[in-house]
């Protein structure tokens, strides 16, 4: 083979190997590129001829790039070393790089492949773990929207960053935001939730986007972050990267709010919303731990209503469910939110008075429940009158157990029950 038909084979060589081949002088300037650098950068050869090298690298990538490129020309290699390029179209390139220096020639040459498609997929997977993993340790909504908080900063700065759920009514509430709030972030999440797209916005505190949170039957909320002013703005992949971590995030919330509400209805009563028998043996082994720690005391009421089984009977079970239903909420308002009220069973309900000083500050309850029952229920039009009989038990006096306090307020509301009075309620 001639000499020339050898540099016309390395020539054709150099047109078909896909990765781009640069010579860069002592100052940093390209000298020469191989037609690969237009698939890599984005520019043909020619328009990069004279062009500092710098120029092209990601701001946020130019301190290390330089820093790499001194350890080049002082004679150490370089392999394997990735940065971010800006392309001509503004898109951004990952690249990876190996370099070496010609004393010589005084140049670097290096050749440049484009590893953006893998670094895509690497960063799409590292979120959906980091996801994962957030959903898997964060024990509510709120505390999982906190870990997305960060997760989303990790990608991309944003002055402001919140979450906005919609309720069943299509209500939206702010489930959680950092920075300085926008006054109208509801209105503009709500065009969000309303059209189902990406939503961007030129802002005085500059660029707004939303995106939608799809859950399995439509949009349930919205993403919502604030680049501010002079910051760089998302790119189309950044856009692409954030509508895939709002679809995990979408999902990795609607599991959270199914699994707390398969929580609450695993602790709570169907039909009046208090705690249930499982979730108040729960509080009270909590406050009797408590109590034996600070040697505290607290008390316990037992109380079932009267002749219910009648009002079922005679006026249907319709209202005697709407009965314990404004049983329940006249109980709730007789206690402190501190204390439990719980529904055991059919008319049974307990109420659990936690740091009660004695059994007076239990008998005070007592006679606020039944001045509160005293008052006639206004059940389909008609005032129904019921009243109820309590027992009380304190710990330790009573009993040191859930059981044996449980048995000592039953005990005590049979007594009363059985001797057919009931103490007046104390004068108001």
């Amino acid at each position: 083979m001639t000499e020339r038909n050898t540099r016309a084979l390395l020539a054709d060589i150099h047109e078909l190997i896909p990765d781009a081949v640069c010579v860069v002088d002592e100052h940093g300037r390209f000298l020469s590129l191989s037609p690969a650098a237009e698939r890599v950068f984005g520019y043909k050869p020619d328009e990069l001829v004279g062009t500092p090298m710098i120029d092209l690298v990601h701001p946020d990538d130019r301190e290390r790039t330089l820093a790499a490129a001194n350890d080049i020309m002082s004679g150490q290699p370089r392999f394997n070393f990735e940065n971010r390029y800006i392309r001509k179209d503004g898109s951004v390139a990952d690249i990876m790089w190996s370099a070496r220096w010609s004393e010589k020639d005084r140049v670097r040459v290096a050749v440049a492949r484009d590893v953006t498609l893998r670094k895509r997929i690497q960063r799409r997977n590292e979120v959906l773990l980091a996801i994962s993993e957030a959903a898997h340790l964060a024990d509510t909504v709120g505390t999982l929207c906190v870990r997305i908080h960060a997760i989303v900063t990790g990608l991309l700065p944003a002055a402001h960053f919140a979450i906005v759920l919609a309720d069943t009514h299509q209500r939206l509430h702010v489930q959680f935001q950092s920075g300085s709030g926008d006054g109208e972030l509801l209105a503009r999440a709500a065009h969000v939730l309303e059209t189902g797209q990406v939503v961007r916005e030129h802002l005085p505190a500059g660029e707004w986007i939303g995106l939608p949170l799809f859950a399995q039957h439509g949009v349930h909320g919205a993403m919502c972050l604030t680049c501010a002013p002079g910051a760089r703005l998302p790119d189309t992949d950044d856009l692409d990267l954030l509508q895939f971590v709002s679809a995990q995030v979408a999902s990795a919330i609607e599991r959270k709010m199914l699994h707390a509400r398969l929580l609450y209805m695993a602790q709570h009563d169907d039909l009046t919303g208090l705690p249930n028998r499982s979730l108040f043996h729960d509080r009270i082994d909590t406050a009797l731990a408590r109590a034996r720690r600070v040697n505290g005391h607290l008390s316990l009421l037992f109380l079932d209503l009267d002749r219910f089984k009648l009002i079922n009977d005679s006026r249907g079970h319709a209202v005697g469910d709407a009965v314990l239903k404004e049983t329940a909420r006249r109980l709730q308002r007789c206690v402190r939110a501190a204390d439990t009220v719980a529904r055991l069973s059919g008319d049974e309900f307990v109420v659990l008075l936690e740091h009660s000083q004695d059994d007076a500050v239990a008998q005070q309850v007592a006679d606020k429940i039944r001045a509160a029952l005293a008052e006639p229920f206004d059940i389909e039009g008609e005032p129904l009158p019921v009243r109820a009989s309590i027992g009380i038990a304190g710990y330790p006096e009573h009993g040191t157990t859930a059981r044996q306090l449980l048995r000592h307020a039953d005990h005590a509301m049979y007594a009363v029950k059985r001797a057919g009075r009931h103490p007046p309620p104390a004068p108001a």
